[in-house]
């Protein structure tokens, strides 16, 4: 509707499905995430508002859309070093490290709420680690060293390896152990494959630190496994129970209590 003087009238359903239009076609990624929250931007559009502006020749978004397809999603731009992002179009080293700060932003939040919490279920250990190895495309091997109630003293990388193995120096282990003053260690590594299944080298240095902490008074409570989106649990499964029975270790009832009542 238009009055006399021909302005549109308040209320004028024609005028405010114009005006929704014109926001539309002059609303960037920036000012949809002020009105209606980052959940409603997609990964382009998220990029976007991280980098600012575009170059010359290439439009903020045009560099953002290219930059998430070429590289796989955020997942696998997550997994590329510095100087591989370096090398996808629209990227130098100024952009790379925001990306790179933006991304370890958001694993550290996932991680933050709490630096000494208490894991006494292997979900909880998943939950804990998931921020810092799903990304990595080579194996590493860590040591949650636990007082006698589960509560983390320390989180330790004992050894990175490849796509397919990390070997593990059991002194390391439990170097950190003693040093911790642990009561109960968990076990963790990452499989970059994906698929958290233990290989037979992986339960084999099971046993010998299983053996190894036996001797100090040290409790292995775990062996968990880190897939893309899901974790294989020694405990879990049974696996660490046969190989303490074979060790002359509790048996697995008494390893369900102590994950519980530590």
């Amino acid at each position: 509707m238009v009055g006399d003087g021909g302005a549109a009238v308040p209320g004028d359903p024609a005028a405010s499905e114009g005006s929704v239009r014109a926001r539309a076609v002059t609303e960037g990624p920036r000012e949809r995430l002020m009105r209606l929250g980052p959940q409603a931007l997609t990964d382009p559009e998220l990029v976007a508002v991280l980098f600012g502006t575009g170059c010359r020749g290439n439009p903020v978004m045009t560099i953002a859309e290219s930059l998430v397809a070429l590289g796989g999603g955020l997942r696998a731009l997550a997994q590329l070093e510095p100087e591989e992002l370096c090398t996808l179009p629209g990227l130098g080293p100024a952009r790379a490290a925001q990306l790179v700060a933006a991304l370890e932003l958001g694993r550290r939040v996932q991680r933050s709420q709490d630096t000494r919490p208490r894991l006494t279920t292997p979900k909880q250990i998943f939950d804990y680690v998931y921020p810092d190895l799903s990304a990595l495309r080579r194996e590493v091997f860590h040591v949650l060293c636990l007082n006698a109630r589960n509560v983390l003293l320390h989180n330790a990388r004992i050894s990175e390896g490849t796509q397919s193995t990390c070997p593990v120096d059991p002194r390391d282990v439990f170097r950190i152990a003693l040093a911790t003053k642990a009561a109960a260690l968990v076990l963790v590594h990452n499989h970059p494959s994906g698929d958290p299944s233990p290989s037979v080298m992986d339960v084999a240095m099971t046993r010998q630190l299983v053996r190894g902490a036996s001797v100090l008074g040290i409790k292995v409570l775990d062996h968990v496994v880190i897939g893309e989106t899901r974790y294989h649990s020694m405990a879990e499964s049974g696996e660490l129970a046969r190989i303490e029975e074979a060790e002359g270790g509790v048996a697995w009832h008494e390893r369900v209590f102590s994950w519980q009542q530590h």
